[in-house]
């Protein structure tokens, strides 16, 4: 048995939020009988319907793919550019990122039918960490790490202006070049080259390893492949965890 939010957000049709506002609207009938009840139990036997429809469960899939440089994160484009689904293969078109990666950014995107899934990884009140390694132009300072970490004013897409926040380990520092780790809990477009270029930095390579509890390990560029169950579970009592520290 199972609660009737989630058994249809399983579906793929909306989110479990969205089906609670569809049952108290009367639009969801389990067995020819509508259902208002938010707390109402159904099992696989049962007939469930929203407005007339059949709802039938999907078979959820949970992949890692390692998305290469020059593709963007969508599934097509009126500028004609490569995207992510000509390199991922036919079968498995039916799949959405969680989150994006912009066009010159390469590493780990989680692609999945989850719905569920996909709208808490990317809400911004569930602060999921992702982490990079980038290389910038110029030698960073302690002092630039520190500034990212207490807050940058950025330019968000909309022209709006956003504080941004990152924490930043340094991997190899030279004169010319700096690569350091980048872990975010934000999710704002181009976040990280928009607070380089802040500090006047400039930067050269951008790769994902980790989003969650999942990583690009094991993972060439351009492959994807599919993220065992156990780690499925992993990452969804990470999310539980998270979210009720965020309620706490």
């Amino acid at each position: 048995m199972q609660r009737l939010n989630k058994f249809i957000s399983s579906s793929g049709v909306c989110s479990r939020r969205k089906a609670d506002e569809l049952i108290a609207e009367g639009k969801v009938s389990v067995n020819g009988k509508i259902v208002t009840e938010l707390g109402f139990q159904v099992s696989p036997k049962d007939k469930v319907m929203l407005e007339g429809n059949l709802i039938k469960p999907l078979k959820l899939e949970y992949y890692r793919f390692y998305k290469p440089a020059g593709y963007i994160t969508t599934s097509d484009d009126e500028k004609g550019r490569k995207t992510i689904y000509d390199v991922i293969p036919p079968e498995l078109k039916s799949l959405k990122p969680v989150g994006r990666l912009d066009k010159d950014s390469s590493g780990l995107i989680v692609m999945t039918n989850d719905g569920e899934l996909i709208n808490e990884m990317t809400h911004p009140s569930v602060k999921i960490p992702k982490i990079y390694v980038v290389t910038v132009n110029g030698k960073i300072t302690p002092s630039d790490g520190e500034k990212m970490f207490n807050g940058l004013e950025i330019e968000t897409d909309t022209g709006e202006t956003k504080t941004a926040y990152a924490e930043v380990f340094p991997l190899e520092i030279t004169n010319k070049t700096s690569t350091v780790r980048v872990t975010l809990y934000q999710g704002i477009n181009r976040q990280i080259r928009k607070m380089f270029a802040k500090l006047g930095f400039e930067v050269v390579s951008l790769k994902r390893i980790q989003h969650g509890t999942i990583t690009i390990e094991g993972l060439k560029r351009g492959q994807i492949k599919l993220i065992k169950p156990k780690q499925v579970k992993e990452l969804k009592t990470y999310l539980n965890k998270i979210k009720r520290e965020n309620n706490a």
